[in-house]
Order: structure tokens, then C-alpha cells, then sequence
């Protein structure tokens, strides 16, 4: 009931998922992102667990592939599950269960996978990977959301759409990007509203935090310095 897609920026080094589905949440089981380590969607019928399991494999330097093999091979479920996996190096893989609801498939590619179940075809999937590679310059965020909106264009889920998701992370192990629409008639189209909504108002409180590099952060040093900064 979803399209997916997971992706490291080779130029920033960011980690992303985003996806979109007929029901409702699709953020809140599939997206798993974690900073050096890589990215998971898991979706079809959901096991968490290859995420939740898989995420400190990746860290670890176990490879994608190997990430998924060991985890479904230990899942009674597997052949209905359906999983994407992008490592901090950029190497990707993914599965797709034999007992999936057609159409099922998937494209994995360079810094990428992208894998849809219940599509209306196989286009559906080839508009996404089209829209990620055609413009490899724009930051990760910008990339994902035109493959999310490219999915919806060309065919998307057999049943419509209702709710849509993004999330990337840079260095820090906090969110740069998390963007959630979790009950609309045109997820797609909200999530591009709410982009917009998020990079004039929350970016900027997200690029002030503490780092690991500078504990007090730039809003904390400016507040400090006599300044205001965002709530």
C-alpha cells in the first residue's frame, strides 16, 4: 500500500526516507533514519524490527544486503514483507516478499533503493527513481520530495493517497528534515506546502542547535550575547 525511497546525498553525506501511502501515518512505521549509519523503510506488512535490528548492524559495518539477509532469514513473515536499506557509505539494497500485493517491485541504484507494493505499475516506481536522479545538485530533501510527488503523478497506490513523509538527517543525530502528513486528501501536494512552511520557520531553529562540535549552539550563543532566537 506505499512507495518508498531511501538515499545518502554523495555530496552532504545525509540520510533520508520518504514515502507515501493510502492510509494514515506512513511516517510512523516505515521512516527510520539513523545519522552514521544508513536508512530503512519497511513497509507492505510492517516489521519495525528490520529496522529497529537493522539500523546498529549497519552501524557496525555490516552491509545492507547482509543486513536484510540475516534479519528475513529469522522472519516467519518474509514473504510479505517488503524493505529498503541505505548504509552512510551509500550502498543499497532491497526485498520484496514473493506474497506482496501486486504490483510489487523495486529499483536500487546508486546511494539508493526505491520500492513500491499495491502500485498501479511498474511506471509508478520508474517516474520516482527519474524525478531522485534528474537533478543531483538540490539538497537530499528537495530530491525526495519530487520522487514522492513524481510516485503520485504516475499512478502512485491502486487505492489514492493519504498520507505522505519525509525525514533527513545530517551530522547530528537530530532531524534536519522531518516532514509528516499523516490524514489528507492530497498528501503530496500538503507535503510540499508544509516544505515550504518548515524551511522558513523550522530550519533555521534546527541549524542553531547544540552540535557535538559546539555544545551551546549558535541560537543559545546568540540569546547570550544580548539577541533573540526562535522559540
Amino acid at each position: 500500500m506505499t512507495f518508498s525511497i531511501v538515499a545518502r546525498c554523495p555530496r552532504t553525506g545525509h540520510l533520508g526516507v520518504a514515502a507515501l501511502t493510502a492510509t494514515a501515518g506512513v511516517g510512523k512505521l516505515l521512516s527510520h533514519v539513523r545519522t552514521g549509519a544508513g536508512a530503512v523503510a519497511t513497509q507492505a506488512t510492517h516489521n519495525p524490527y528490520l529496522a529497529y535490528d537493522g539500523l546498529p548492524m549497519l552501524a557496525d559495518g555490516h552491509s545492507p544486503r547482509e543486513v536484510l539477509d540475516t534479519l528475513l532469514a529469522r522472519d516467519p513473515g518474509r514473504e510479505v514483507r517488503q524493505a529498503g536499506i541505505v548504509d552512510a557509505h551509500g550502498h543499497a539494497y532491497a526485498f520484496t516478499g514473493a506474497q506482496t500485493l501486486p504490483w510489487s517491485g523495486q529499483h536500487v541504484g546508486e546511494g539508493f533503493a526505491a520500492q513500491g507494493n499495491r502500485l498501479a505499475g511498474p511506471e509508478t516506481l520508474d517516474a520516482i527513481v527519474t524525478a531522485y536522479q534528474d537533478n543531483p545538485d538540490l539538497d537530499l530533501v528537495e530530491r525526495l520530495l519530487s520522487a514522492i510527488e513524481a510516485g503520485e503523478h504516475n499512478g502512485g497506490d491502486r487505492d489514492g493517497a493519504g498520507s505522505a513523509t519525509i525525514t533527513v538527517t545530517g551530522e547530528e543525530p537530530y532531524p534536519l528534515w522531518d516532514l509528516r502528513v499523516d490524514d489528507h486528501a492530497d498528501p503530496a501536494a500538503e507535503l510540499r506546502r508544509l516544505y515550504g512552511v518548515f524551511q522558513e520557520q523550522m530550519l533555521p531553529i534546527v541549524r542553531g542547535l547544540p552540535t557535538r562540535d559546539d555544545p551551546m549552539g549558535p541560537s543559545a550563543r546568540q540569546v547570550l550575547d544580548g539577541g533573540t532566537a526562535g522559540a
